[in-house]
């Protein structure tokens, strides 16, 4: 395919859970020049490149919050992936600053670096907890998000993102949490039995960020159509799995946590395609002069349903354990 012969490709964040499944993706296809792998990491780094040992892998130190290391990563560079960001909730919300420095700063550096040189699109990595923010980790995503959106608007740039609820082999997820705590015979954590997530595999995501490079348009947020599942089912189904019987241990919803997941706010579903797969969140195209987008009898709008974690299909526990039991059997799972 032309978007891989000859080309090359950057992952900002390139060491972490989607990082590193997106470079061992991108060996595999046929005719890529070269894949470079920016993060600041260098212990993570060298695991991975001991563990690929592959040419045509090249390592750069740096932080996006630099931008002149970010600049100096993406000369010559076709397509960026871009990974980086500060993602844990309690973190953020301690430190809201570095996920200022990271999440939006970070980004505009990104940004500006691939409009110095001239990237051909890049691909931008967001998460559910964007949308109606609740914590320092979703506000500084939401502006990350609207920066980007900002600068979609010049016709120069080719800028999609791709939004995420819980990637269940990511070391965000709760899952390889309760796996490491039932193999240790510990109790199971749980911050609330009634509390949903979106379950979706690494390999989905890497699909979705595909399907965005592929056929996204400047300005559209890719959505992938996921099932959800409680906290009880998830903890229940991985104990069935590995023939556990762990107690569980109710800790109380953590700094900045919500009950569910939302992965497309009211408003936006106003522009959303609906596709097979996924959702694509059309550019709201309007500019500062809003005069002209009001027109008389616009009275009775029609109300639109957010898409969440309690709208989207509902796993029962036996489908959860089955989900689980085969995302635990993929050879490329992350746990």
């Amino acid at each position: 395919m032309k978007i891989f012969n000859n080309k090359i490709y950057l992952v900002t964040g390139g060491t972490g859970s989607f990082g590193s499944t997106m470079v061992k993706n991108l060996l595999k296809k046929r005719g890529i020049k070269e894949i470079r792998v920016f993060s600041r990491d260098e212990n993570k780094q060298e695991k991975l490149r001991v563990s690929l040992n592959s040419n045509k892998i090249k390592f750069f130190i740096g932080d996006v919050r630099d931008y002149n290391s970010i600049k100096k990563a993406t000369e010559g560079v076709d397509y960026i992936f871009h990974a980086a960001a500060l993602k844990q909730v309690p973190s953020c919300e301690f430190f809201p600053m570095e996920a200022v420095q990271t999440n939006i700063i970070g980004t505009r550096n990104v940004i500006e670096a691939c409009k110095q040189n001239k990237i051909k699109k890049a691909i931008f990595l967001s998460t559910d907890k964007a949308v109606y923010p609740v914590n320092a980790m979703g506000m500084t995503k939401a502006l990350m998000e609207k920066v980007i959106l900002s600068y979609s608007k010049d016709k120069n740039v080719n800028f999609c993102i791709t939004r995420y609820g819980n990637v269940m082999g990511s070391r965000g997820s709760v899952i390889p949490l309760f796996l490491n705590q039932i193999k240790k015979n510990q109790n199971i954590t749980i911050t609330n039995l009634s509390m949903s997530r979106f379950l979706m595999s690494l390999t989905e995501t890497v699909d979705l960020v595909y399907e965005a490079l592929l056929t996204g348009k400047n300005g559209d947020i890719f959505v992938q159509k996921s099932p959800s599942s409680t906290i009880e089912n998830i903890a229940k189904s991985l104990l069935k799995i590995l023939n556990k019987r762990n107690k569980f241990k109710i800790i109380g919803v953590r700094h900045g946590e919500r009950l569910y997941e939302i992965l497309i706010s009211k408003e936006e579903m106003l522009r959303t395609l609906r596709k097979k797969n996924h959702f694509i969140i059309k550019s709201d195209s309007q500019y500062q002069n809003f005069a002209k987008y009001f027109t008389k009898g616009q009275k009775n709008l029609n109300i639109i349903e957010e898409y969440n974690s309690l709208n989207t299909k509902i796993l029962n526990l036996k489908q959860t354990t089955n989900l689980l039991k085969k995302q635990l059997s993929n050879e490329e799972n992350e746990f």
